[in-house]
C-alpha cells in the first residue's frame, strides 16, 4: 500500500498550527519553517499570539496560531488561507477554521474533543464537524494524546511533561505529509535541548511516532507532497525572525564600524526578543542593560553614545512615548542613536500582541520643538537586518538619532535568510574629529558636505567639550538663548537630516504605463506586491512603490507620485503615510486604503478593493 501512495510536487503550500497557548504551536511551526528554510524553500511566517497572558485551557480566547507559507521560490506573505490546518483542540478548530481553504486538510486530536472541550468551545452539539459544515473526508482524526502517552510510557516523564510533547506528534505528521527529512528536525531538537538531552530524545521519539503514524495509515490523504527549491543562491541559509535579524544587523554594523555595541532597553511586547538575542552575544563585545524603565533605557544608550559606542534602544509604541524627552536630548546634542520601534496595536496598551503601522507620525513628529529625525521602515523579517544596518550607518556617519520602524508582524514572523559575508556589507565610517581640530575643537563645527558635526569622545586630549539639553552657540558650543542663533541651529539640524542620501524610490510592476500606482511603506510590501501581481495577471496595468526611507524621502518621490494618473496609498493605519506625502509633495491627492485591525492585510481583500479602483 505504501508504494501506491502518490508523491505530488507543489510550488507552494500554507500550513497553520493552532492550539492552546501552552500547546507549543509556535515551536512546532518554527521547527517546520526552519527545516523548510534549511532545504532552500522560500518561507514567510505569521505567529498569531492570543492577547491573554494565559487564558483558561480550552477557551476560545486562548488559541495560539502559527502560519507558515512555503514555496519553491520566493514567498512574499504567510498566505491568506491554509492548505493544512492542525487543530489541537475544539477551541482551535472553532476559531481557526476560518483561516482554512475549502479543500484544506484538517488534522485534529480527537482526545481533545470531549464533552467539556466542546462546551468550552461553545459547540451546541457533539457533531462538531457537521455544525461547522466540515467534510469528514478532509479530516485526519487521530487520538493524538493517547498515542503520545503510549509512545512515552516508561520514559519516566510525568503526565504534564508528556502532554507538552503533543505538538511534536503533530509536527511529525506534517513532516510526513510534506516529505521532510526528520534528521533536520532531530538536529534542531538536540541543539535546542542541548542541556537536557533526555528531553530532546523524548521529543525526537514523538516526532518519529507522528511520522510513522502518517506513513502506516496514510492519514486519510490520497498523496504526500514535495516542494523543491528553485533558483537557490548558493550560501548558508537560516529561518530568521525580524527581531533576531535586527539584533544581528546591529552586531554587524558595530563590527563594520569598529565600535562597541550597547543596547539600553526595557522589556516590552513585541520588542523584547531584541534584548534577549543581543544578551547572548557578549563574546562579540555586545553590552546590554535591562533598565528600570523606558526613559532610563534610552538615557543609558545616550550616555553610551556620548562615550563613543554604537548605541541603540529598543521598544514599541508606548515606550516611544516615554522615551521622547530623552530622544530629543540626542537630537539637540546630535549624538548617534538607533531607536527601534516594533509597532503594535494602540492607543495605550491597546493590542500588545497584534501588529499595526500606527506610530509613523509619532516617529516623525512626536517630540517637542523642531526635532527632525531620519525614519526608516523595514519591509520584511529579513530586511530588518539591512534596515537596522542602514540606520546605524546613517546614525554614526551623520551624528543623528535614527528611528527604525518594524512591527509585530515582521518582528515575530520569519523568512529564509542567506547569511551575508562581512565584505558584502557597505562600509561604515563614523564621523569623528580630525587631527587638525585638536586644541581648537568646538562641538558644533560642521562638515560642509554633509552638515554633520564632528564626534569627539570624552577624554580625548585636545577635544574638551560640553553637551547638554540647553541650546548651544553654533560657533563656541557655549549655552545660548540668542534668538538668531536658535533659528540657525534649528535650520542646521533640519538641513543635516534633509541632506542624508537615501536610495531612489523603486517601482515594481507596470512601471512605465500603469493605470494605478499602489503606494505603501514598511511591512506591507509582501501583501501589496502579491496583490499587484494578481491584478496584473487579471489584465490590469498596476505598479507598486514601497517606501523604506520615509525621512528624508527619496529624491525622486515627487516625480514618481506625479507620473501616474491614479495613486492609492495602502497602510495599516488611518492615513499617516498619505498625510506625510501630501505635506511633502505639492498637489498630491491620493486615494486611500486603510485598515486598523491588528492583523496583516488579506491579499484577496486587497485585490478586490484595488481592482475596483483600477477600473475607474
Amino acid at each position: 500500500m505504501a508504494e501506491k501512495l502518490e508523491v505530488k510536487e507543489l510550488d507552494q503550500v500554507v500550513v497553520r498550527f493552532s492550539g492552546d497557548s501552552g500547546d507549543g504551536m509556535q515551536l512546532a511551526g518554527n521547527i517546520f519553517s526552519t527545516v523548510s528554510a534549511t532545504v532552500g524553500n522560500g518561507i514567510s511566517t505569521f505567529p498569531d499570539y492570543p492577547a491573554d497572558i494565559r487564558a483558561p485551557q480550552g477557551s476560545l480566547t486562548g488559541v495560539s496560531g502559527f502560519q507558515v507559507h512555503i514555496g519553491a521560490g520566493r514567498v512574499y506573505t504567510p498566505g491568506d488561507l491554509c492548505d493544512v490546518l492542525v487543530a489541537m483542540n475544539a477551541a482551535a478548530l472553532k476559531t481557526q477554521y476560518r483561516f482554512a481553504k475549502p479543500q484544506a486538510t484538517i488534522i485534529i486530536d480527537t482526545d481533545s474533543f470531549g464533552a467539556k472541550d466542546l462546551e468550552k468551545a461553545q459547540f451546541g452539539t457533539d457533531d462538531y464537524l457537521g455544525e461547522m459544515g466540515i467534510d469528514p473526508d478532509r479530516v485526519v482524526a487521530c487520538p493524538l494524546t493517547t498515542m503520545v502517552k503510549d509512545c512515552l510510557a516508561g520514559s519516566g516523564m510525568d503526565n504534564k511533561s508528556v502532554l507538552k510533547c503533543r505538538n511534536m506528534f503533530a509536527l511529525g505528521l506534517v513532516c510526513w505529509l510534506f516529505n521532510r527529512d526528520l534528521e533536520l528536525v532531530n538536529n534542531y531538537l538536540r541543539d535546542k535541548f542541548a542541556k537536557k538531552p533526555q528531553i530532546a530524545e523524548n521529543n525526537i521519539k514523538v516526532v518519529q511516532a507522528g511520522y510513522d503514524y502518517g506513513h502506516n495509515v496514510h492519514a486519510g490523504v490520497p498523496a504526500t507532497y514535495r516542494i523543491e527549491s528553485k533558483d537557490k543562491v548558493p550560501g548558508r541559509y537560516m529561518d530568521i525572525t525580524g527581531n533576531k535579524a535586527t539584533a544581528y544587523g546591529l552586531i554587524a554594523a558595530a563590527e563594520k564600524a569598529g565600535m562597541q555595541l550597547f543596547l539600553g532597553s526595557y522589556p516590552i511586547t513585541p520588542a523584547t526578543d531584541i534584548l534577549h538575542e543581543l544578551a547572548k552575544h557578549k563574546s562579540c563585545g555586545v553590552k546590554t542593560v535591562q533598565c528600570e524603565d523606558e526613559i532610563s533605557g534610552c538615557a543609558s544608550a545616550i550616555g553610551a553614545s556620548f562615550a563613543g559606542a554604537l548605541a541603540a534602544t529598543s521598544t514599541s509604541g508606548p515606550g516611544i512615548c516615554l522615551k521622547s524627552e530623552a530622544i530629543n536630548l540626542a537630537v539637540i546634542d546630535e549624538l548617534p542613536l538607533v531607536i527601534i520601534d516594533v509597532q503594535r496595536g494602540g492607543p495605550s496598551t491597546g493590542l500588545p500582541t497584534k501588529s499595526e503601522q500606527t506610530d509613523l507620525l509619532q516617529a516623525l513628529y512626536g517630540r517637542n520643538g523642531e526635532s527632525p529625525i531620519p525614519v526608516i521602515a523595514a519591509t520584511s523579517p529579513t530586511d530588518c537586518f539591512d534596515a537596522v544596518y542602514s540606520a546605524a550607518k546613517i546614525a554614526v556617519e551623520h551624528l543623528t538619532p535614527v528611528i527604525l520602524l518594524t512591527d509585530a508582524f515582521i518582528a515575530n514572523g520569519s523568512a529564509a535568510w542567506r547569511l551575508p559575508m562581512m565584505e558584502e556589507l557597505p562600509a561604515i565610517r563614523p564621523h569623528r574629529v580630525v587631527e587638525e581640530q585638536k586644541g581648537n575643537y568646538t562641538p558644533y563645527e560642521r562638515d560642509p558636505e554633509t552638515g554633520a558635526r564632528y564626534w569627539a569622545v570624552p577624554g580625548q586630549e585636545g577635544y574638551t567639550h560640553i553637551l547638554g539639553g540647553l541650546e548651544k552657540d553654533g560657533r563656541t558650543g557655549a549655552i545660548s538663548t540668542n534668538p538668531e542663533n536658535h533659528d540657525i541651529m534649528c535650520r542646521l539640524r533640519a538641513d543635516k537630516v534633509a541632506r542624508i542620501p537615501v536610495p531612489d524610490l523603486e517601482v515594481d510592476g507596470d512601471r512605465d504605463d500603469a493605470d494605478l500606482l499602489i503606494v505603501g511603506f514598511g511591512s506591507t510590501y509582501g501583501h501589496l506586491y502579491s496583490a499587484m501581481e494578481e491584478l496584473r495577471a487579471d489584465g490590469h496595468k498596476v505598479a507598486l512603490a514601497q517606501f523604506k526611507y520615509i525621512n528624508p524621502l527619496p529624491r525622486n518621490t515627487a516625480e514618481v507620485l506625479r507620473r501616474y494618473r491614479k495613486v492609492v496609498v495602502a497602510e495599516q493605519n488611518l492615513g499617516q503615510l498619505a498625510a506625510w506625502l501630501r505635506a511633502n509633495v505639492d498637489g498630491f491627492v491620493p486615494e486611500q486604503y486603510n485598515e486598523v485591525k491588528g492583523q496583516p492585510f488579506v491579499v484577496s481583500e486587497l485585490v478586490k478593493a484595488l481592482a475596483s479602483l483600477a477600473k475607474k
